[in-house]
């Protein structure tokens, strides 16, 4: 069953694919939310309504990891690199490529992105939480934006570790590539570091 992948939808040209494992990860994540963290941090409320949290904040998770390889995938092909799509699996996601970036700006331009972006869409939750706060929204409703807002600064600090082939590591690959001027080489030394995290 793992392996498998299933095809979701193409957007802009990038085929959306995921693979069975993220069905199993997603139903862990929506069970541990709705009877372990929101229960935990947001008393009082009903059953069904941390439920609903759960599914939606799992939901929440699945488009903030595809809007990070997204923007992964559109640099990439702003520089050049073909790009295969996106496939979401147990580990989180990942946009694939057919090729080796071209240049080591490209790398570090194609790396960077996803962590910017995961840092954006923190800032865009918490800012909406910040304000359903104060337009008394429901309680539900501010304490999913406020765990996306989390769940995405955990996310981009997560990528910037510098172990290959994170984007941390990949970020690390391109600046030794540019100042060694040797891909096999820099790709050796990142891949050292990643083996150490």
């Amino acid at each position: 069953m793992f392996g498998k992948r299933i095809n979701l939808f193409r957007i802009l040209g990038f085929q959306v694919r995921i693979d069975f494992s993220w069905i199993i990860i997603a139903v862990l994540i929506a069970w541990s939310l709705s009877k372990g963290l929101f229960p935990f941090y947001f008393k009082g409320l009903t059953e069904a309504t941390y439920w609903t949290m759960g599914i939606i904040g799992a939901l929440g998770l699945f488009v903030s990891i595809l809007f990070h390889e997204f923007c992964h995938s559109l640099v990439a092909r702003k520089y050049g690199i073909p790009m295969k799509g996106i496939t979401l699996f147990i580990f989180g996601g990942m946009a694939e490529m057919t090729d080796e970036p071209t240049s080591p700006k490209a790398e570090f331009m194609m790396a960077v992105a996803g962590p910017i972006s995961s840092i954006f869409l923190g800032a865009v939750f918490y800012a909406a939480a910040f304000a359903g706060a104060r337009m008394q929204l429901p309680e539900g409703v501010t304490g999913v934006l406020q765990y996306l807002g989390f769940i995405n600064a955990i996310l981009a600090a997560f990528n910037v570790i510098p172990a290959f082939p994170l984007d941390g590591g990949r970020i690390l690959r391109s600046i030794l590539w540019g100042m060694k001027h040797n891909l096999r080489r820099a790709t050796r030394i990142s891949s050292w570091i990643g083996s150490a995290f």
